[in-house]
Order: structure tokens, then sequence, then C-alpha cells
């Protein structure tokens, strides 16, 4: 586990520019949070990372999903809206979860038992008025080398 407080949008910007950096194909990354908490920002920054327009990506969650191009394409899902988790399958999580893109999931807690095994949680909750405290829990070997490689040996911030 790792975690960090990012004092601005910009700082939580370049912490999911740096997963998007790290990210290669069939990386998932489960973002937790409640409302403002900073998931959707997050999302823009690994889009920037992956080489995409961050301003493309805006929080899907009357869409559900949106696909945006990058070095890999980019998944995003918003569960907010989403009543039962068989939804989250019928628009495409599992193709996304083992295809040639990265995935993130914006609401990941609740559709967690769609989440492939091996995943990043990411965890946001506000710290202040802008900034924002972010745990970072990988879930397997594949996440944890995402983590090490975005986060290149950074000490903690506990």
């Amino acid at each position: 586990m790792r975690s960090c407080t990012t004092q601005s949008p910009e700082e939580t910007l370049a912490l999911g520019e740096r997963l998007g950096r790290a990210a290669s194909a069939g990386d998932v990354l489960a973002l937790v949070g409640t409302l403002g908490a900073g998931k959707t920002v997050l999302a823009k920054g690994v889009m920037r990372g992956l080489g995409g327009d961050p301003r493309e990506v805006t929080s899907p969650t009357f869409v559900l999903m949106t696909r945006h191009e990058g070095r890999l394409p980019l998944f995003h899902f918003d569960a907010y809206r989403l009543s039962r988790v068989q939804e989250m399958r019928d628009i495409g999580a599992d193709e996304a979860y083992y295809g040639a893109g990265v995935t993130v999931v914006e609401w990941a807690d609740r559709v967690a038992e769609t989440l492939p095994e091996d995943h990043l949680e990411v965890r946001i909750e506000p710290a202040g008025s802008e900034s924002r405290r972010v745990v970072m829990l990988p879930h397997g070997p594949r996440s944890s080398a995402l983590l090490a490689r975005a986060l290149d040996a950074e000490p903690d911030d506990k």
C-alpha cells in the first residue's frame, strides 16, 4: 500500500499522469471516493499519461462508459448510476478489463464483484478544500508492478 496527499487538483492530475505513463494493456484502476473527491481529475491524469487529451475525459455518469484514444485506449467507466452489478458486465466491463487498453472504474466499490482479481484500488478522500488523501492498494502482482513503476521508489507519505 502507498499513500500520499495531493495539495491541489493539479497534483492529483499529475499523480494520475504518472499512473497512465506506467500503465500497460490490461491494467485496471478501481477508483473509490465520495462525490467531488477527485476521481475524474485522477482519470484525466491517466489519460494525459497515456498521451491523450485529458479535456476529453469527463464524468461519464450518464454515459456509463467512454473510450478514449492514447498510446493505449482508456476505458473510463462510472458505476454511480448502476443498480445491478450485472449492468457493469452488460456494458462491456470484461472486454475492457482483459482487452488491449487501460481501464479506470469510478465508484468501483459499487461493482467490486466485477473487478479482476488483480487491480489497483485507489481511494481518494478530501483532506482539505483542495488537498486529497490518496491511498493506493495493489491487489496482485500486476498492480503492484504498476504502482512501483508509477511511483519510482518514492518514500511513503504516511
